[in-house]
């Protein structure tokens, strides 16, 4: 597992309305807050097409690709509506007591 890397702050992910995308390691991971306020790390591509997620839009706890409409459960990466079938990496997040948000990428 890698060290934990500082993505962004609480403040820069409103609750359900857009996702923030960083570059840890050679990845692009995107991080969202669902509606309920809990932050998500997970891998920025969508697994049947190949395009960013962070363009996606974030619906409860799910995230929604822009282009095909699949949909992907942002605490464990599996796919709750086709066209994707194949799961998205998950990547575990703590929040500093400064509001820092840092995300430690998963094997």
């Amino acid at each position: 597992m890698s060290e934990p890397v500082r993505v962004c702050s609480v403040d820069e992910l409103p609750a359900g309305v857009g996702a923030a995308v960083a570059e840890i390691e050679g990845r692009r991971v995107t991080i969202a807050r669902d509606s309920a306020g809990r932050i998500h790390a997970f891998d920025d591509t969508c697994t049947h097409a190949n395009v960013s997620l962070a363009e996606g839009e974030v619906d409860g706890g799910l995230i929604e690709c822009w282009l095909h409409g699949s949909q992907f459960d942002m605490t464990t990466g599996e796919p709750k509506q086709l066209p994707a079938t194949q799961p998205i990496a998950v990547h575990t997040v703590s929040v500093a007591d400064d509001g820092s948000v840092y995300v430690t990428l998963a094997a």
